[in-house]
Order: structure tokens, then sequence, then C-alpha cells
């Protein structure tokens, strides 16, 4: 059956796993506690405290003990929402401060700008909350790709290996599993997503997954559609 659409995750698989974890996430662990002190008040920022109140049972009563818990999830590189909703707040200020651009492999650019213009549509779900997806794509070293994607899905539609993620993004996409490819570099998504009745193909750039069950490809030259 023929693909109309490409879901793609970002991190290892679009971009390098070292940008996030050596810029991004460094970059918020330094910020947190400052931008917490100063945005204490701010309504989306309440939200993000209050959420992790109800996940950690800490009572979070000061911005340095909410700093203390996020930190320390950081540092475990959880993936919760709160914390991904708040690292995209700190992020958006070093985007626009010109601190960094996000890392692109420009096999992944290129492709993803030849698919596009073929018709295909174009969807990312990352575990990084939606709008740290739209910083990164919109601040990119390939300049701004964010009109290249129709839409973006974060953990909000569940974990990235549960198979009920990739039923409900199919389903608000509006189209069949069949014929949507995922892309990733984790094989538990990909098993996920093919439960699911997604096509699959791993992305292994590091040449370290040799036997899998899944399409394989170095690059994004290598996807079959």
């Amino acid at each position: 059956m023929t693909i109309e659409v490409i879901l793609t995750d970002i991190e290892g698989t679009t971009s390098s796993i070292s940008f996030v974890k050596e810029v991004l996430f460094p970059y918020a662990d330094r910020k947190m506690e400052a931008f917490l002190r100063t945005h204490w008040e701010r309504p989306a920022v309440a939200e993000c405290v209050a959420q992790a109140r109800a996940e950690s049972g800490q009572p979070l009563a000061s911005p340095e003990q909410a700093a203390a818990l996020f930190r320390g999830w950081i540092a475990e590189d959880r993936k919760i929402t709160s914390l991904k909703t708040l690292q995209g707040m700190i992020w958006q200020t070093g985007y626009e401060n010109g601190d960094y651009q996000a890392h692109m492999y420009s096999d992944a650019v290129e492709r993803l700008r030849q698919w596009q213009a073929r018709g295909l549509k174009l969807y990312v779900y990352s575990s990084g909350s939606i709008a740290a997806q739209k910083l990164f794509f919109g601040y990119s070293e390939a300049g701004d790709l964010t009109p290249l994607f129709s839409g973006y899905y974060d953990t909000t539609s569940g974990g990235k290996k549960e198979a009920d993620s990739y039923r409900r993004i199919t389903a608000d996409i509006g189209v069949a599993p069949e014929r949507v490819l995922f892309l990733s570099d984790v094989e538990a998504e990909l098993d996920a997503a093919r439960e699911a009745g997604l096509n699959t193909s791993l992305l292994d750039r590091e040449k370290v997954l040799r036997n899998t069950a899944h399409a394989r490809a170095e690059t994004f030259y290598d996807v079959a559609l």
C-alpha cells in the first residue's frame, strides 16, 4: 500500500543525540532555578509545577524546591510531560537569544524537503513537548523547517513505546496506519508502531543494530517508501 504520511522521531533520527544531551539538557539544567524564580507566578509555569507536585508527591512550595526536583529528573532523563513543557519554555529563550541552533543531519533535511514536495504529509512524534519541537525545527542549522510539517505529537498522546499512542496519532491524522511510515532509532518504539499497524524503518546511524526485524537505514537516503 502507498505511503502517504511520514511520522518521524527527532533525537538520533533527524538530529544528533549529542545536541540534545550536551547542549539542550545542560542549558535547561543551568537556567532552571533562575527561570522558576522569575516566572513562578506565570500560569503555564504554575501548571507544570502543579503537575510535578502530583507526580512526585513533594510539596514544591518554592522555586528552589521545584528546581531541585526538575533538575533531578533531567539527570535521570525522565520522560515526564511537566518537565518537557518547562524545558521547552527555557529552550525558547536560548533559541531566541542565539545561544545555539538545533542540529539537523543534512540527509534528513534533503529527504524531508523532497518528500514534502512529492505530496507526502510529514509529522513529528517526540518525547519533547510540541512547543519544544517547533522551536527545534524553527531554529535549526538549516533554517526554519516548520513549513515542512503538518503536525506534531508528544507524550500527551502517550508513551513512545506503547502501541496505543500510535493508534491515537493515526486516528488524529485521519489516515490508515498502513499508509504511515514511522522513523526512529529506537527498536522498542518501532515495535510499538508496528503493533499498531504502521510501517517502520530503523535509523541506525551508528551502525550498531545490524540484527533487527525492521527495515534498516543508516541515513534518510536509505529509507525505502
